[in-house]
């Protein structure tokens, strides 16, 4: 691994934070639970562990997988990550190289992971933390220990899979729209949510009122959960791959053209409300967007590596990394807010601190 040369030398992660040349494609990124270390996970396989509090430390570096690393999220307690694989293995892995397969699915591609850790707050202790992995048509459920609950059966191969804030129900996307269940259902019956078309990604609403799937087809499709009401949001010039709702739900960013459109989900909306749109005039498309999980700041990255920040209150926007670099294919931001990871389709890898000093 080497230190990459300009064009960071100007930029907010060159002043406030720093960056590596990991030479592979950086498929996702996150933070551990504890915030001690932010994980890359590559296309070649490895994992790349990088220590936060201290930008000299030396990162470490894992083969976890036999091809590609799939998919990659925080474990339910700190100091580890779950990675999935398309040597088919749903894998436990620490940064001193230790590396526990949680359940082998033979030779289908473990295409996406996800976690549910509890927080803090009135009823939170009675939160299920809880794990979970896509195979094919199946979303396999495992408790804290990595021990399986349950297998939930979909209609086609599953695209997508996002846990509601609480963990109390899984959504998952697939071909013709998504399902919903609930985790700790003694009878496993989906809500099925119908549209039809391909669905690439899903995201559920912070409060639970919606669900909201990306689509092939240039478009974002959402159901309100509350009468089943179609939401249609459409007119991109690409597919929006990415999409992150606020932590108050009132906005959804999204991917796909080149600016970060927003979509208000209040007073009525996205319905008959058009989009606020952020960042442009470089006529490049985003295609990446996180939301900040303590406020109403939205991460984007652009195809040509460019990483701004946007205030939608302000609607001011702080250029994070310049271009240069390749594509940002991944964004994470830390449990607090205070770190924001991107990685990019060259390999290259940068960490910035946006805590008050």
């Amino acid at each position: 691994m080497s230190s990459a040369q300009s064009p960071v030398r100007d930029s907010l992660v060159a002043t406030r934070g720093f960056h590596r040349a990991i030479d592979a494609y950086v498929v996702q990124i996150t933070f551990d639970r504890g915030g001690e270390f932010v994980a890359f996970g590559l296309g070649d396989g490895a994992v790349h562990f990088a220590p936060v509090a201290d930008a000299e430390a030396e990162w470490t570096s894992v083969f976890v997988h036999e091809g590609a690393v799939l998919s990659l999220a925080a474990d339910v307690v700190p100091g580890a990550v779950v990675t999935g694989g398309d040597d088919g293995d749903f894998r436990r892995v620490k940064p001193d190289g230790e590396a526990v397969t949680l359940s082998d699915l033979g030779s289908k591609w473990v295409d996406h992971v996800t976690s549910f850790a509890p927080g803090r707050g009135r009823g939170r202790d009675k939160d299920v933390p809880i794990l979970a992995c896509s195979a094919g048509k199946q979303v396999h459920l495992f408790d804290a220990r990595g021990q399986k609950l349950k297998v939930l059966e979909h209609p086609s191969t599953v695209t997508g899979i996002s846990f509601d804030n609480r963990g109390k129900r899984i959504a998952a996307s697939h071909y013709n729209g998504a399902s919903l269940w609930f985790v700790a259902a003694k009878t496993d019956t989906p809500r099925r949510l119908e549209w039809k078309g391909s669905h690439i990604g899903v995201a559920l609403h912070p409060d639970g009122e919606s669900v909201v799937t990306s689509m092939q087809e240039n478009a974002l499709h959402g159901w309100r959960l509350t009468d089943s009401q179609h939401m249609r949001m459409s007119g991109y010039p690409t597919k929006p791959e990415s999409i992150s709702f606020s932590r108050s739900g009132r906005w959804l960013a999204s991917s796909g053209a080149d600016t970060i459109v927003m979509w208000p989900f209040f007073g009525g909306g996205p319905m008959g409300k058009p989009p606020l749109e952020l960042a442009g005039g470089a006529s490049v498309v985003v295609s990446r967007v996180q939301f900040n999980p303590r406020s109403d700041v939205v991460a984007a990255g652009f195809a040509d590596g460019r990483v701004v920040l946007a205030d939608i209150e302000s609607q001011r926007i702080v250029p994070v990394a310049e271009p240069g670099h390749g594509a940002i294919t991944a964004l994470a931001w830390n449990d607090s807010g205070s770190h924001l990871a991107f990685g990019t389709e060259t390999g290259f890898a940068g960490v910035v601190d946006l805590s008050k000093r």
